[in-house]
């Protein structure tokens, strides 16, 4: 470290802000403290991980000493966790266990969370949901105008979620009318649409997997989910491997670390080698630079570079159906995937060649020919979906500036558009540098 040239020589530099250079602590607001003894009257002893807000990531847990490989980050005790048994010794059980078709696990916790809410002061539950957001960003809740502006299959996907609750809400309204004697008010204004996508997203986003048992009065769809206040604060990284279970012996959902962590740093744990249209869809949020993540291309693009009066065409298809090859086609980060190549070869069969269409499939070089056409049609769609992302980032940057309230979700669409204008680059560049080696 260079000496300071104070008059004295005794003036040290000032050290930076702890804030700059990690989170910043928010343990001390209100909504912690009263989260923290809530924790504590059910058994949570504390950890080294503290509440925080992070320039990257927004609201996440920091270390409070430096973590090494193989530590135990958190043990959230079985009773500060939200599950059916939960639900079912709660008002709600009788209820639900009288209802008949059965309701499934996930709409018991919908409910459960809608009617806690509702509650207030009076929720047992108030500290936890005081710290739940308020709204969130998963495609469901995303407005028409910004729905347009995703990727094709993450479009689709948005829209199917969407539909989803929607029906979900209309098969659950007579059981939400049996709820009335419950209520002062009438049921309609409890569980109300919003309110039921609202509980949606927060278990869909938040939850932990862990398994129940069958009960007869749910219906058959898997009870896996189990709400954990706390712990539901770590953020995802890629990067990073966690071993996470519930524990039999000290009955305590734990998690493990496999990563080392500064201390002040921000304390992650991995959901999975999910891509980022997956994040999207499912929590609400894209990760920069994600290994794992991929841009698709679907079927209609792949199309438009063959000629439709090719006489094997249908056949062709036939195959990549029968075969689940128009399904998961992608650019990476190291090009295109094997299976969009595999696709695009078997498309630029010729007819002398399509007797071969097995081989090809189990990834045998068919001839010259075949592989230079696959190639150039591969650099071909690339540019193509080049020029559509940066045609989509435009709508974008134009919506910002007339649509101040979409500015949030406008942001985050920016961003999976941006991640994937990276990746088409740099698939871009390796399929012009295959081209000139071969050339």
């Amino acid at each position: 470290m260079r000496k300071s040239r104070g008059r004295t020589g005794r003036k040290r530099r000032r050290k930076p802000l702890q804030s700059f250079m990690d989170g910043v602590n928010c343990s001390h607001k209100l909504e912690y403290i009263k989260l923290k003894k809530w924790l504590k009257d059910r058994g949570f002893e504390g950890s080294n991980l503290r509440p925080a807000e992070f320039r990257e990531t927004g609201r996440g847990l920091m270390a409070t000493k430096a973590l090494q490989a193989g530590d135990l980050i958190l043990s959230l005790p079985e009773k500060c966790l939200l599950t059916t048994s939960t639900v079912l010794s709660s008002y709600l059980g009788g209820y639900i266990r009288k209802w008949k078709p059965p309701v499934s696990p996930l709409m018991a916790l919908c409910t459960f969370l809608m009617a806690e809410k509702h509650a207030g002061q009076k929720s047992p539950w108030k500290p936890y949901l005081d710290v739940l957001p308020q709204a969130y960003t998963c495609p469901a809740c995303l407005e028409h105008d910004v729905v347009t502006l995703l990727p094709e299959p993450l479009k689709k996907k948005a829209q199917e979620q969407r539909m989803m609750i929607q029906e979900l809400y209309m098969s659950s309204r007579g059981f939400f009318s049996s709820l009335q004697p419950l209520f002062a008010e009438n049921t309609a204004t409890i569980f109300t649409y919003s309110a039921l996508e609202w509980a949606w997203c927060t278990i869909n986003t938040r939850t932990i997997y862990m398994k129940h048992p069958q009960r007869e009065c749910f219906s058959l769809e898997p009870d896996v989910y189990a709400l954990a206040p706390y712990l539901d604060l770590l953020n995802h990284s890629p990067n990073v491997q966690v071993k996470a279970a519930f524990n039999e012996q000290t009955r305590s959902y734990e998690i493990w670390t496999n990563s080392q962590c500064k201390k002040y740093g921000e304390v992650f744990i991995c959901y999975g080698p999910h891509d980022n249209q997956r994040l999207l869809l499912e929590y609400g949020f894209v990760a920069m630079d994600n290994p794992h993540s991929s841009v698709y291309v679907s079927a209609d693009t792949l199309l438009k570079y063959f000629p439709p009066l090719d006489k094997q065409r249908k056949a062709k298809l036939s195959i990549l159906k029968d075969h689940d090859f128009l399904e998961n086609l992608t650019f990476g980060w190291d090009g295109p995937s094997w299976r969009l190549l595999t696709a695009l070869k078997v498309l630029s069969l010729g007819a002398d060649e399509f007797a071969c269409w097995r081989r090809t499939l189990l990834g045998d070089v068919i001839s010259a020919r075949n592989e230079e056409h696959t190639w150039d049609v591969a650099t071909k769609i690339c540019h193509f979906l080049i020029e559509e992302t940066q045609q989509a980032l435009l709508q974008i940057s134009q919506l910002k500036r007339s649509k101040e309230n979409l500015k949030t979700h406008l942001a985050l669409v920016e961003m999976l558009h941006l991640e994937d204008l990276k990746i088409l680059q740099k698939s871009a560049e390796i399929l012009c540098n295959l081209k000139r080696a071969t050339t």
